[in-house]
């Protein structure tokens, strides 16, 4: 896409973040020179205060800025980047995480800049039909199809973008 692009994202629940030269609970947010591990909340913890759970928007917002600023420096610009902040939607069942990620898929497709979702290079549907290693969680993606073949063939269908996208908010 030329003016915007499409994220799926989950947010892995009950975790912190924990100083590696340290025992103490902190904040992943920012820089550091110290190195962070994710680790299990734990059931039961004392003082709550020291629970710093991570906030996506603003990893998300610390992203964007650096990139613009990486940008702009690089190309010798200045000004925002972005027009308008990321929207985000919290997806709330199976059915509408498969609808979303077929939207996400076919997205090029229903743009014109190619026929299928496989054509297209920066999207993750050829990591999740082929063996290639790949950080993607593949299987977990194509399980949500119930297999690979049909993964394919709910991509090939006739999909309504413009439902899909309602209910995104796009």
């Amino acid at each position: 896409m030329t003016n915007h692009f499409h994220l799926l994202l989950q947010i892995k629940g009950d975790i912190i973040y924990k100083s590696a030269n340290t025992d103490r609970l902190k904040n992943a947010v920012g820089f550091s020179n110290n190195k962070w591990e994710t680790i299990d909340k734990p059931d039961s913890v004392t003082d709550l205060s020291a629970l710093k759970v991570p906030n996506p928007s603003k990893h998300f917002s610390h992203l964007f800025n650096s990139y613009s600023k990486y940008f702009n420096n690089k190309y010798n610009r200045h000004g925002a980047l972005f027009e308008r902040p990321f929207k985000r939607k919290l997806i709330d069942s199976e059915e509408n995480l498969k609808q979303v990620v077929l939207y996400i898929h076919n997205n090029p497709v229903h743009h014109g800049f190619t026929d299928h979702p496989v054509e297209y290079g920066w999207s993750s549907y050829l990591s999740c039909v082929s063996n290639k290693q790949t950080k993607i969680k593949r299987q977990e993606v194509v399980d949500w199809f119930d297999n690979c073949s049909n993964f394919e063939f709910c991509h090939k269908s006739k999909l309504n973008l413009e439902k899909i996208g309602q209910y995104l908010g796009i």
